[in-house]
C-alpha cells in the first residue's frame, strides 16, 4: 500500500481550459484495462518537455524531442501503457511515427503536432495496430473532466493514481493548475519509468516555457529516487493553454510570476512525491536533507549516495537503528576533502552522530522509535558552508524483489 498517500477524487481535480483527455482500453499489452489516452489542446497552448538523460532513450522520447524541436504548434500528446517502446531499433521509431500520424489524420494536425509517449515492458516491438485502433474510442471518450481517468490510463506497477490540482490568483483571476504522473520502480528520473503530465490555463510568455519546464523537474521529479535506475523514457511536459483571463507572464521576477510559479512547483512536488510513496514495496517515506554544503550540488551528491544505499533502505524498512550505514553513504558520496569531524546526524528530532561519532545522548531506543514511523527525515550537516538540498525517497522491502520479479509474466 502507498505510503500516506490518498486516492485522488474526480471531482477534486480542475479540468484546464483548452485540454481535452479520452482513455480506452486498446489491449496493448493486457485486456481489460485502460491503456491508452489522448490529450487534445486547444490552438494556441505553448508546450515544453523534459526527457530521460539516459543514452538508451526509448523510440517515443526520440520522436517527442524531434517534434518539439521542428516548431510545430504541439496539438495533442499519444500516451500507451504496457509496453515501452525502447530497446526496439528502427523498427520502434517507425512504429512510434506510425502512431502520431495515425492521431495527426484523425485530428487534422501535421504529424510533427503530435507528441508520443510509452510506458512498459522493455524490448518489445509496439503493437501499433492495436494502438491505431484504439485511437477511434479515445477520441470519443474526449472530456475536460478525465484527468483521474487519464492518471489511471498510464499507471503500469503503480498501486493507485497519481492526480493533483492547485489554483492561484493571477491579476486577480483564478488560474488552475492540474497534473498527473506514474512511476513506482525504475525510478531515478535523472532528466535535465516516469511519466508526468502538468497543465495550467495561464498565460506563459513562449519563450519561458522550456526553462520553467526545467526548473519545475529539478525543483521536484530531480529530486526523488526509489531504486536509483534512471528509465529509458522519462518524460516531463508542461503545458500551457493561455485561456485565463489575465496578463502574460513574461518574467519571474513579478509578483504574479513568482506565485504562479510556486504554485506550479507545489503541484509538481505532490506529483513527484507520489511516485516515492507510492514505489515499488514501499512501507516508508523518507526525506533526506543535507545542510551546510559547499553548494546545492554537493548536498545533492550526498542526499542520493544515502537515499540509493540498498543497506540503508532495507535498514529502514526493518526499523533497524544501523545507523553507521548512514554516515558510511556520507563517506563514499564524492567529497574527497570531507571533514569527518564536522558532521552531525540526525533523524528527526534525534541527535545521532556528532563531530563524526555518536552524540553521548544518543540512545538505540529513540532511533528505533523513529525508524518505525512511516516518515522519516534524514537531516545531514556537513559543516563545509551555507548550502542545503532535499531528495526524497523509501525503503526497499521484500515486495520490491517480488514485484520485479515477476515484471513481465
Amino acid at each position: 500500500m502507498p505510503v500516506n498517500l490518498s486516492l485522488p477524487e474526480a471531482t477534486a481535480l480542475l479540468p484546464i481550459a483548452g485540454v481535452t483527455i479520452g482513455v480506452t482500453e486498446a489491449g496493448v499489452r493486457k485486456q481489460g484495462r485502460k491503456d491508452l489516452t489522448i490529450f487534445k489542446l486547444a490552438p494556441g497552448s505553448r508546450v515544453a518537455g523534459v526527457f530521460t538523460s539516459n543514452r538508451f532513450c526509448a523510440a517515443p522520447v526520440q520522436v517527442c524531442r524531434e517534434h518539439l524541436h521542428s516548431g510545430q504548434e504541439i496539438r495533442a500528446l499519444l500516451i500507451n501503457t504496457g509496453n515501452a517502446n525502447a530497446g526496439t531499433g528502427a523498427e520502434g521509431l517507425h512504429n512510434a511515427r506510425v502512431t502520431c500520424e495515425g492521431l495527426a489524420q484523425r485530428l487534422g494536425l501535421a504529424v510533427e503536432q503530435v507528441l508520443p509517449f510509452s510506458t512498459g515492458v522493455i524490448m518489445e516491438q509496439l503493437p501499433v495496430e492495436r494502438v491505431v485502433q484504439g485511437m477511434d474510442a479515445a477520441l470519443a471518450d474526449l472530456h475536460e473532466n478525465h484527468w483521474l481517468r487519464a492518471a489511471e490510463g498510464i499507471m503500469t506497477t503503480d498501486t493507485q493514481p497519481k492526480a493533483y490540482s492547485a489554483s492561484v490568483q493571477i491579476g486577480g483571476q483564478t488560474v488552475r493548475i492540474t497534473g498527473i504522473s506514474k512511476g513506482a520502480g525504475m525510478i531515478r528520473p535523472n532528466m535535465a519509468t516516469m511519466l508526468g503530465f502538468m497543465a495550467t490555463d495561464a498565460k506563459i510568455a513562449p519563450e519561458l516555457m522550456q526553462s520553467l519546464a526545467l526548473q519545475l523537474a529539478e525543483g521536484s521529479f530531480n529530486r526523488i529516487t526509489v531504486d536509483g535506475d534512471t528509465s529509458t523514457n522519462d518524460s516531463f511536459v508542461l503545458i500551457a493553454t493561455n485561456q485565463a483571463n489575465h496578463t502574460e507572464i513574461a518574467s519571474w521576477d513579478s509578483e504574479d510570476g513568482q506565485r504562479l510559479y510556486q504554485a506550479m512547483l507545489h503541484v509538481a512536488r505532490q506529483l513527484a512525491q507520489a511516485i516515492v510513496r507510492d514505489g515499488e514495496g514501499a512501507t516508508k517515506f523518507i526525506t533526506v536533507q543535507v545542510e551546510q554544503g559547499h553548494s546545492a550540488a554537493e548536498c545533492r551528491q550526498v542526499a542520493y549516495a544515502i537515499a540509493h544505499s540498498p543497506l540503508v533502505k532495507t535498514a529502514f524498512y526493518a526499523s533497524d537503528p544501523n545507523l553507521g550505514r548512514i554516515l558510511a553513504a556520507v563517506g563514499y558520496a564524492g567529497i574527497v576533502d570531507l571533514d569527518q569531524s564536522k558532521i552531525e546526524l540526525y533523524l528527526d528530532d534525534v541527535h545521532v552522530a556528532t563531530r563524526g561519532g555518536r552524540h553521548p545522548n544518543y540512545l538505540e531506543a529513540d532511533g528505533q522509535r523513529v525508524m518505525k514511523q512511516s516518515e522519516i527525515v534524514v537531516r545531514v550537516q556537513l559543516g563545509r558552508g551555507q548550502a542545503q538540498d532535499t531528495v526524497w525517497t523509501c525503503d526497499f522491502s521484500h515486495d520490491y524483489v517480488t514485484i520485479n520479479a515477476d515484471y513481465r509474466s
